[in-house]
């Protein structure tokens, strides 16, 4: 499937992963149409983003940091971005990670094995040596590599970010109605503090 993929896809994998620059704006786009939320009764975040993005990775502690924090009445959500082969393998890992429980356990080490180690995990006998080492067995692995779960997940993963209108990661998504990221915000930190100011601004909708 992902070799089907347009070739726009393809061209924009070079881009996507924009650096950060300084935005004289709010902060955040409006989506026209709104999106449909998961979670009616909360509001949901959602985080686009691929491993092997440096911006992504820079933005994860300030993430994780924000996570410890989150308020009951709000439902966050990773996204993993498919433009192309690589990312949709890369992506594959994080749905099998989800499919066996194990997300918490492995996403920052799968983070530091791309940008530090600079493994590149995506064949299924790399990933297969990852989750193993990581206490899955290997038959839980083929399991899940092989389910209809993690291929449907996959197949979606495009089409999500299509919805949203996503051209580059990190990027998140705000009820279904605002999107942030680097380029908007101006930094990363920046991006915490307009994610916080929206949420509270849908919060008594909710």
């Amino acid at each position: 499937m992902l070799n089907k993929l347009s070739h726009i896809f393809l061209a924009l994998s070079l881009l996507v992963c924009a650096p950060l620059v300084n935005a004289e704006n709010q902060g955040f786009d409006t989506l026209t149409p709104p999106q449909p939320t998961q979670h009616t009764d909360k509001i949901e975040v959602i985080e686009f983003f691929w491993y092997g993005c440096p911006h992504c990775y820079s933005f994860e502690p300030e993430l994780a940091n924000w996570l410890k924090k989150l308020p009951k009445n709000v439902e966050f959500i990773r996204q993993p971005a498919v433009f192309n082969e690589l990312w949709g393998k890369h992506a594959k890992a994080y749905f099998i990670a989800e499919a066996l429980g194990v997300v918490d356990k492995v996403h920052n080490d799968f983070f530091d094995a791309i940008q530090n180690k600079k493994e590149k995990l995506d064949s299924e006998s790399s990933l297969a040596k990852f989750f193993t080492a990581h206490g899955v067995t290997e038959a839980q692995f083929k399991d899940a590599y092989n389910s209809f779960a993690v291929d449907s997940k996959l197949r979606q993963a495009p089409v999500i970010a299509g919805r949203y209108g996503i051209t580059g990661v990190p990027a998140v998504i705000i009820n279904g109605k605002y999107l942030t990221n680097g380029p908007l915000a101006g930094s990363h930190e920046k991006m915490i503090e307009v994610m916080n100011k929206l949420i509270a601004q849908e919060s008594p909708k909710k």
